[in-house]
């Protein structure tokens, strides 16, 4: 059981707790159907794909779960949201760290991830000033810029790529080349989201696909530094962040926010109140309908936040904003 002393570190340790993994129930490739749950007929090299959630709720009544509380983000919540359908009692708590999930101003994680960030282009700047080079900084963001766009404001960065926004590859080289003439050390630095595409070109993926559909993302910023090196003429540093956004133990907001929130979930359990998403809505901690997570996405507003022609944050009117202005 979850006890005070299984439990005593965890708010000072990295990591997810009880693990985790890229397994959607309801769409789960031949070879990598458990032993236990695969039928006579079984072919790992079939193309079909296998839904087990009537074993999942199988699974739920023997255990006579009163509530299943689920930790993650569209994926997890939208799977969540299923076996909500078929009568599962759950509570959503919004995690990730892209903070991109619909019905929620904040997602436990953003704070940390850029604060990792910011710090990771603080560092990097002694390498790229001294150097004299031009630094392209990849950060996670699968379909939302909001890591890459916030970190960049942050940090001061010179132009930052976002997921939303396809971009020009001669005018960014253009911009940070102008930029590096103009700073007395010499160098420019960007930020592009791994999520993000030149016109007319498409997102670098790499691997095969996970239960959920998505293959691994990364290398754009690798193709950007290499195409403004061959337009430039001017040396580059490519460095793609990666899980060192996500490593180590979590920042005081997101302790906040994680305790608050675990708070609030337990409440809805006191209260036998279920289908309901823990969030922070206009500076406020409230509940929300589960269901909320498929009337929308989240993305960057890039009319309010971004602008499309200089790449480069537009943070202007902040008043009466959410704390992480969307």
């Amino acid at each position: 059981p979850l006890n005070k002393q299984v439990v005593r570190t965890v708010d000072r340790t990295g990591g997810t707790f009880l693990h985790t993994s890229r397994t959607n129930p309801g769409n789960v490739k031949a070879e990598m159907v458990p032993e236990f749950l695969r039928g006579p007929n079984w072919d790992p090299d079939s193309e079909k794909k296998e839904d087990f959630t009537p074993h999942i709720l199988k699974n739920i009544e023997h255990l006579q779960l009163d509530v299943l509380i689920a930790i993650g983000g569209d994926d997890t919540l939208g799977y969540a949201n299923r076996i909500h359908r078929h009568q599962v009692p759950i509570i959503a708590i919004p995690k990730t760290m892209d903070n991109d999930v619909y019905g929620t101003d904040y997602c436990i994680g953003f704070s940390t991830a850029v604060t990792r960030s910011v710090d990771i282009i603080h560092n990097l700047r002694t390498p790229i000033g001294s150097h004299e080079r031009i630094g392209v900084i990849e950060l996670f963001g699968r379909h939302c810029g909001q890591t890459a766009l916030i970190s960049a404001y942050l940090a001061d960065a010179d132009r930052t790529v976002i997921a939303e926004v396809p971009f020009d590859p001669e005018k960014l080289a253009t911009l940070l080349l102008k930029d590096k003439r103009e700073n007395p050390s010499n160098y420019s630095l960007m930020t592009i989201s791994e999520g993000a595409t030149m016109i007319g070109g498409t997102v670098v993926e790499h691997g095969e696909a996970d239960a959920y559909g998505h293959r691994k993302l990364g290398g754009i910023g690798e193709v950007t530094a290499k195409t403004i090196r061959k337009i430039t003429q001017q040396n580059t540093i490519y460095q793609h962040v990666g899980y060192m956004m996500r490593s180590g133990a979590a920042d005081s907001v997101d302790l906040m926010v994680s305790f608050n929130f675990a708070n609030m979930a337990m409440d809805l359990v006191n209260q036998k109140q279920v289908g309901r998403m823990v969030a922070l809505r206009e500076g406020q901690y409230r509940d929300v309908p589960a269901s909320i997570l498929g009337e929308g996405v989240k993305r960057v507003d890039v009319d309010e936040f971004y602008n499309i022609e200089t790449y480069r944050p537009k943070v202007r009117r902040v008043s009466q904003k959410p704390m992480f202005l969307y």
